[in-house]
């Protein structure tokens, strides 16, 4: 295994075992690793090169993330597909994100609502032919971008942990045309009713919204696994 190159020495095994945990995240993003797949340790570590030690602490962090599983004597693994996880995922959103709403709208100066307008228009000119990688993370700005206007610090770190989840493992929000201008017009609307004042109306539309993204989800993603229920061995 490589020796730290020169001028690394300071560096603490934590900023190393963040360094693995960033490596592995960037994987996970590449399609590198992919759910239920066997973890080699060894050949992660000299993909990043470095030692195992950093490696098997990021790991272990990953698992408590959901990323990750260990099984004794055997070794780590992805976790794999788990639609109970998902929906769960869906649910927490809808219970967290419109609780937010109430705080976000006290808090929404000039400022607030430039940055959450920003994140919008990003979304909204994001590439339309397909749910694509840019449109997939300007959704999450937005999202996160009307939580942090909340101030609420807990709350915000829950969520990026459940988008974490979505994007990393589960790739994301996909879908159609049709269900793009959807979230375009529901995130409008959201928008336009905090700017209003209209809290209770900035609630109702953002519960819908993630209630709609929820079912299109799970409805994709029931479909892959009957078809791979149904194909040959």
């Amino acid at each position: 295994m490589a020796e730290p190159k020169p001028g690394k020495g300071s560096e603490t095994r934590e900023d190393h075992a963040q360094k693995a945990h960033q490596g592995l995240r960037r994987m996970l993003y590449g399609k590198e690793l992919v759910p239920g797949q066997k973890i080699s340790c060894r050949d992660i570590a000299e993909r990043l090169d470095m030692s195992l030690t950093p490696v098997i602490q990021a790991l272990k962090y990953m698992e408590f993330q959901g990323f990750v599983r260990h099984e004794p004597n055997r070794g780590y693994f992805m976790t794999p597909f788990d639609l109970a996880e998902l929906e769960g995922i869906y649910e927490l959103r809808g219970l967290l994100e419109p609780s937010l709403v109430a705080h976000a709208a006290r808090r929404l100066d000039d400022g607030g609502r430039e940055r959450l307008e920003t994140a919008l228009e990003a979304h909204r000119s994001a590439g339309r032919e397909a749910y694509l990688q840019e449109r997939i993370f300007k959704n999450l700005e937005f999202h996160l971008t009307l939580a942090s206007l909340s101030a609420k610090q807990t709350q915000i770190r829950v969520l990026e942990n459940l988008f974490d989840l979505l994007i990393l493992k589960y790739g994301g929000n996909q879908g159609n045309v049709k269900s793009m201008n959807l979230s375009d017009n529901e995130h409008r609307r959201i928008f336009d009713c905090l700017v209003a004042g209209d809290v209770r109306g900035a609630k109702r539309t953002l519960s819908r919204h993630v209630a709609h993204v929820k079912k299109q989800v799970l409805e994709r993603f029931k479909r892959i696994q009957e078809e791979r229920e149904a194909a040959p061995l």
